[in-house]
């Protein structure tokens, strides 16, 4: 049986990397029951270097929208991992936290984080659709752009 998320993802050209190893003192995920909460994964480059910026200042909303499409494949990658590889068990993204690191006056961090959003709902349909939270942050670790917690409810 073709699983159709890794169906859909390799026809958008997507391969997903082994989930980041955390940078702290904390775990990638926690399962509880059928709800994975994954930790916060930051925006990276495809080679794995950090994608910094701060939106306001040296970004623009585009690019922040593409570092939080990075955040989102990060967290795709995490639950994959919880799932031993199977990702027909993922049943619905429930909510998505993302922090925008942006200035003062930067208003846009919702179209920042539809980077994040438009990525699930393409990959996942209905399934990718979710609440969510876009706030501004002062500074994120490693000066990077974005950083996107999520919750999943799984099988």
């Amino acid at each position: 049986m073709t699983n159709p998320i890794e169906s859909r993802l390799a026809e958008m050209g997507i391969t997903l990397a082994a989930g980041p190893a955390p940078a702290a003192n904390y775990v990638p995920f926690v399962q509880v029951g059928d709800m994975l909460y994954v930790s916060g994964q930051i925006s990276q480059n495809a080679d794995g270097s950090f994608l910094t910026g701060k939106l306001g200042e040296n970004m623009e909303a585009e690019a922040g929208a593409k570092a939080a499409q990075s955040c989102a494949k990060s967290l795709l990658s995490q639950v994959k991992t919880a799932l031993d590889g199977d990702l027909t068990r993922l049943v619905k993204v429930v909510k998505l936290t993302g922090f925008v690191n942006s200035t003062a006056d930067f208003g846009d961090q919702p179209k920042v984080i539809n980077g994040a959003s438009d990525f699930f709902v393409e990959v996942l349909g209905d399934m990718g659709r979710h609440s969510r939270s876009a706030v501004s942050a002062a500074s994120l670790p490693f000066g990077v752009a974005v950083e996107i917690e999520g919750i999943f409810q799984i099988t």
